[in-house]
């Protein structure tokens, strides 16, 4: 029961069947998932390694079949979370971006989120480019979904092979399992996995065109006020000068002509 409890609100055991996430991850290697912190509301971020639900035809029927006494054992152990389940569809990639974030990678470029270029040293498989197979973008990411890639990048189906689907690639946040926080087997691969650096830095152009944008706000109406002012003016003048006035034709026009123009 306790087991169960575990795999149900903390974490659950993974087995790795691809190569999608080298050299981050192996094939055959156990990953343990936390599935706690979405409880309280954690939303996964740009960085993670995470497992999410099959969104919809990313990965093709399952043909594993277990039968017999090693296949009642299995299904008794993944029940309860000491063993991956042989009949999940489930995947596990690194999230790229998040809703509202704009992503794209030209050929022979970066993968570029928000403007920053990412430093994807850290992860990427050796010999891989982060997107010579399949360039794509600029997309931006649609709230409530993430973009998502392997590490291993020219041997990964990822949301860049997807975008004829429903989502255009992205994955639900609904859809995720956890966050894989650890590789917990074989012992000799044992590591967590943390966030990269690079992202750390994502986000940051975004917010600096935020002092901007306010600045631009709390400058338009002084702005309006300002030519208001000047076209009273120069509608006071003409009147002044219809009835009589002795100010020069046309000199309260050339005062407001003068002014530097208004943005």
């Amino acid at each position: 029961m306790l087991a169960l409890l575990i795999k149900t609100f903390l974490v659950q055991a993974f087995s790795i069947p691809s190569n999608s996430m080298q050299d981050t991850l192996q094939e055959g290697d156990r990953v343990l998932v936390d599935k706690l912190t979405p409880w309280f509301g954690s939303e996964p971020e740009r960085g993670e390694v995470v497992v999410f639900h099959d969104p919809g035809g990313w990965l093709g029927e399952s043909t594993s079949e277990s039968g017999g006494l090693g296949g009642a054992v299995q299904s008794a152990l993944s029940f309860i979370g000491l063993m991956p389940s042989a009949e999940e569809q489930d995947l596990i990639k690194r999230v790229i971006a998040v809703g509202g974030d704009t992503v794209e990678c030209q050929e022979g470029g970066q993968v570029v989120v928000n403007g920053t270029s990412l430093d994807e040293s850290e992860y990427l498989f050796p010999g891989n480019t982060p997107c010579g197979d399949r360039p794509f973008g600029p997309i931006t990411v649609p709230e409530g979904r993430l973009w998502v890639m392997g590490d291993h990048r020219q041997d990964s189906l990822d949301s860049r092979y997807h975008q004829n689907l429903e989502g255009g690639g992205t994955v639900s946040e609904d859809d995720v399992v956890g966050r894989a926080i650890v590789i917990a087997w074989p012992l000799n691969r044992w590591s967590t996995l943390p966030v990269p650096d690079s992202y750390g830095s994502v986000g940051a152009a975004a917010a600096a065109a935020t002092p901007a944008a306010l600045g631009l706000a709390g400058a338009l109406p002084l702005v309006l006020l300002r030519r208001r002012r000047l076209l009273n003016r120069a509608s006071s003048s003409s009147s002044d000068s219809s009835s009589g006035s002795s100010g020069l034709p046309g000199s309260s026009g050339t005062a407001v002509a003068g002014e530097p123009p208004q943005g």
